[in-house]
């Protein structure tokens, strides 16, 4: 069996937010698959998905923080620079951590770990809603 569908996310802040049980609310399909993997793909270039701890929020905050310091805006080497001071560094956090997870299923739902969470990584100041395209393949 294979599925897919186009989820648009509501636009959030900038930050690092988990979005597992609005994935889920959108997939009553994912009942039907016993066995199989969900892959789920970010249709942009300055925001990411990752899977981490879903319990703290002091984690997001971190992320956040460290990112942060990692890839600074206002950097002089930095060309790119039409779309805002956070336009680079965005692309470049985004590149780091990538455009796409992939999620075993099991039994009709995500086999996540007991602390796990899938999330986006919205690296823009002023984003809109995001799309992302979530595959489903098992039986």
């Amino acid at each position: 069996m294979w599925f897919q569908k186009e989820i648009r996310l509501p636009a959030v802040k900038r930050g690092f937010h988990l979005i597992t049980d609005l994935i889920v609310a959108q997939l009553p399909e994912l009942e039907e698959v016993n066995v199989g993997l969900a892959h789920i793909f970010i249709k942009h270039t300055s925001a990411s998905l990752t899977i981490n701890e879903d319990a703290d929020p002091t984690v997001r905050q971190d992320f956040e923080s460290h990112f942060n310091h990692m890839v600074p805006e206002n950097q002089s080497y930095y060309r790119h620079t039409l779309e805002g001071s956070d336009d680079m560094p965005a692309h470049l956090k985004a590149a780091i951590l990538g455009s796409s997870v992939t999620v075993p299923i099991s039994n009709g739902e995500f086999n996540l770990g007991t602390w796990q969470g899938i999330y986006l990584c919205e690296h823009r100041d002023h984003a809109s809603k995001r799309t992302i395209v979530v595959t489903l393949q098992g039986e």
